[in-house]
């Protein structure tokens, strides 16, 4: 189990990270790179959502996950993932419409 929520860690840190990338990248006028960073970053969100996904479905087909405090940490992470990344988009535009 412990794999698999190091997956949703990992994945959601990646998207983080390319989400600011992409916010810089923009700042610096760099509007390609910044859209490149951006698909990429939705590209990790997704792999860790996916993942998520998996568990969620696990769970409704009687299969439950055991909550750890890992696993918080992992949804702590993709949630934080999801926000940088929502706001990254719109922090892009307003550097695009600068």
């Amino acid at each position: 189990m412990e794999e698999i929520i190091m997956e949703i860690i990992v994945h959601s840190g990646n998207a983080r990270s390319l989400s600011m990338e992409a916010i810089q990248a923009a700042k610096a006028g760099d509007f390609d790179k910044s859209e490149e960073l951006l698909k990429e970053a939705n590209d990790s969100f997704l792999s860790s959502h996916q993942v998520q996904t998996g568990l969620i479905q696990d769970e409704i087909n009687g299969k439950p996950s055991a909550m750890s405090l890992l696993m918080v940490h992992a949804q702590d992470h993709l949630m934080n993932a999801q926000t940088v990344r929502d706001l990254a988009v719109e922090i892009i535009e307003l550097y695009k419409n600068k």
